[in-house]
């Protein structure tokens, strides 16, 4: 692996844990409210894909589909409104968790088996959520630590409706535009306690032009030069990112709970891509 490959996979790394820290000081430190940060993330991660696919003579609505169009709107739906309680080191393990375990309860659906190891990693895993979803520990409500699952397990069939896409970039951008509409109705039926400021809209343009719409772009580009394995394990990093940016940024704390479920979690998971090799 190259020096270029790796400083842009660090960076894509880097982009994938800032929706979480974006998401948090938006909703923690400015006024505004859920449904609109959803709405403003995903119209600006639509309008950047857009423009990229325009630039390169291609058609943003020539990829995607409607039903991942939808899983993409309730990812990013409940992300924004679990992240109204949750620290960013909560959100972003519950959500890696729930997308991991989700993808390995899929292959386990489709025949496929674990071995003894991988099958005491998955219960670390399981164990790791448990213990954040339990109320007045690391997440304030089961409400909110509920919204973050669903919005794993949305990612999870969004990632496995697009699986084996020919062209991934294309398929973002028409899913983002699709996930519009979307967007739109939920602001429609939140308009009564909607809120929007400067700042708040910033950090949202910003999660869904920057940190999605060109970070899903780079992790396409990164892709195909890593082996799957790595691809894999590399994204194991995105919650540890997370949980350092949230504690030096937000001055959220690393408390022993949190510490024992990343273990759980991120090495239970660990032990089952490793089983793979």
């Amino acid at each position: 692996m190259n020096l270029r490959v790796v400083a842009l996979t660090v960076l894509t790394m880097a982009a994938f844990a800032a929706n979480s820290l974006l998401c948090r000081l938006a909703l923690a430190g400015t006024t505004i409210d859920a449904a609109s940060f959803t709405a403003i993330r995903i119209a600006c991660g639509a309008a950047m894909l857009a423009v990229i696919l325009r630039s390169q003579g291609k058609r943003p609505m020539a990829g995607g589909s409607w039903p991942a169009a939808a899983m993409l709107f309730a990812y990013a739906a409940g992300f924004s409104f679990a992240y109204r309680e949750l620290t960013a080191a909560t959100g972003a393990l519950l959500l890696f968790g729930a997308v991991q375990i989700a993808m390995l309860g899929y292959g386990f659906f489709r025949g496929e088996r674990l071995g003894l190891l991988p099958s005491l990693g998955l219960l670390a895993a399981l164990a790791g959520l448990g213990v954040l979803l339990i109320p007045g520990f690391e997440t304030p409500s089961l409400t909110a630590g509920g919204c973050m699952v669903g919005a794993g397990l949305a990612w999870a069939a969004y990632s496995l409706l697009g699986k084996g896409t020919s062209n991934p970039t294309e398929a973002t951008a028409g899913n983002f535009l699709r996930a519009v509409p979307f967007a739109a109705v939920l602001g429609l039926a939140t308009m009564g306690t909607a809120n929007v400021d400067r700042t708040g809209a910033l950090y949202a343009a910003l999660s869904g032009a920057i940190t999605s719409g060109l970070g899903y772009v780079l992790w396409y580009a990164v892709l195909p030069r890593l082996k799957a394995t790595s691809a894999a394990t590399i994204q194991l990093s995105v919650p540890i990112i997370a949980t350092l940016g949230g504690a030096l940024l937000l001055a959220e704390p690393i408390t022993g709970r949190l510490l024992i479920a990343s273990v759980a979690i991120i090495g239970g998971i660990a032990l089952v891509i490793s089983s793979k090799r």
